[in-house]
């Protein structure tokens, strides 16, 4: 389908430099979250983009070289939802005390999430005393934070929607935003609008995927469509600079296999830099992230990634045993696509998410189930951990709640089985 809902990159996002270098290319795929119905399946010829990483060598930025239009990613037909994953909500309650004691949060406080799907980590400041409100442009996902009694306004987040907010709601003490701003087609308005909202007294507060970590454990599935930009802390801490604001401090955090926190406030700030910057930063470059050469190495280790999982599975097919998915995130759609997983080789899909069940996966159309399918006779010999950032949770789950005395198969950064 030649429908032209997407544009290439021609400039650093962070940076504008025209100075880009493509050092990776995976499979073209569809949006990773648009999940089919069964007459879509049939009928509906689905859309397809480039998938390939960009090297900005002014700044050192990593990012997606394509743009797809987020109307199509994000506003009618989401289907991720905080609230499914036990490790998600448990990362939100731990955060909420964290952030609350370290910022000195008083009782009343206001609390803004942007990008805040279904208002699970809002409902952690909410229980804890907080005023919340949430921007997000899912409108199917924030109706449903609204019915759990989380204000969320349905939009994308824009200045203009940021003064509407600071003039109705008044300045937030804390603002926040989770594996979103990797999301953001206009990285730099967004940040426009986050500090329209901000005073001296505001702390900004974000968790993206860290790109150090992305590279090195081979987590090559976490590159898709809805994420534009791959993080460090380098251009980052040159990015806020330029916009009168100022990266204060550094936290890396385990969740989405590698993420890091960011803490951020307007130049006039009260709060003092803190080594963890220039410590992070002076590992970066350690470890050759300003340069485009070792970013070159990428491709030639997830081919390797992808033989010894395919011989893997193979081995297992050849012994007439079933092989069944566990978890359909947005990065199976990617390692699916790019390692030949067809329905030849994984039969269905379990997910916890209800959105998802009873569809079918982008491209490939493995159909999605629920974990009914691990009792009795339609239970799997192995199950294939597409989400294995949650794995252990999975695992556990399983073993707890279903009839499954099979293996469990971990994808990377090598195919292992546990």
């Amino acid at each position: 389908m030649n429908v032209k809902i997407y544009y290439d990159l021609t400039f650093c996002r962070l940076c504008e430099s025209t100075d880009l270098a493509k050092f990776l290319e995976l499979i073209p795929t569809p949006a990773g979250n648009n999940f089919l119905d069964a007459q879509e399946k049939l009928v509906l010829d689905e859309p397809i983009f480039p998938l390939e990483l960009y090297f900005c060598k002014n700044c050192y930025h990593v990012q997606l070289g394509h743009v797809v239009d987020p109307n199509h990613l994000f506003k009618n037909n989401y289907h991720f939802v905080s609230g499914t994953s036990p490790v998600n909500v448990n990362h939100f309650e731990k955060y909420a005390d964290e952030i609350i004691s370290s910022c000195n949060l008083k009782q009343g406080s206001l609390i803004i999430d942007v990008g805040s799907n279904d208002g699970t980590c809002l409902k952690s400041f909410q229980n804890r005393g907080m005023k919340v409100l949430g921007i997000d442009p899912a409108e199917n996902i924030a109706k449903i934070a609204n019915e759990r009694g989380i204000k969320t306004i349905p939009s994308f987040f824009t200045p203009d929607l940021a003064l509407s907010i600071k003039k109705e709601y008044g300045t937030p003490q804390l603002i926040t935003s989770h594996n979103v701003l990797a999301h953001v087609e206009n990285f730099s308005s967004i940040m426009d609008a986050i500090s329209l909202l901000m005073d001296q007294d505001s702390i900004f507060i974000f968790e993206v995927g860290y790109f150090y970590d992305v590279f090195n454990n081979l987590w090559f599935d976490t590159i898709y469509h809805e994420h534009l930009d791959y993080h460090t802390v380098m251009p980052l801490e040159k990015f806020f600079k330029r916009k009168d604001m100022q990266l204060f401090h550094v936290e890396k955090v385990n969740i989405q296999g590698g993420s890091i926190r960011n803490f951020v406030q307007l130049k006039s700030g009260k709060n003092e830099v803190r080594d963890s910057v220039e410590r992070i930063i002076s590992d970066e470059i350690s470890g050759g992230f300003d340069s485009l050469s070792k970013l070159t190495l990428f491709q030639a280790r997830i081919d390797v990634a992808k033989t010894s999982l395919l011989t893997l599975i193979k081995e297992i097919k050849e012994n007439n045993s079933r092989i069944a998915g566990y978890g359909a995130p947005t990065k199976s759609t990617t390692l699916m696509s790019y390692f030949e997983l067809n329905s030849d080789l994984i039969e269905y899909i379990i997910d916890d998410n209800p959105l998802k069940q009873n569809k079918f996966s982008p491209k490939l159309h493995i159909p999605i189930v629920s974990s009914d399918y691990l009792r009795g006779e339609s239970r799997p010999d192995y199950l294939l951990i597409l989400a294995w950032n949650f794995a252990e949770s999975i695992i556990e789950r399983v073993k707890n709640n279903s009839d499954f005395d099979g293996g469990f198969i971990i994808p990377l950064p090598e195919a292992r089985i546990v």
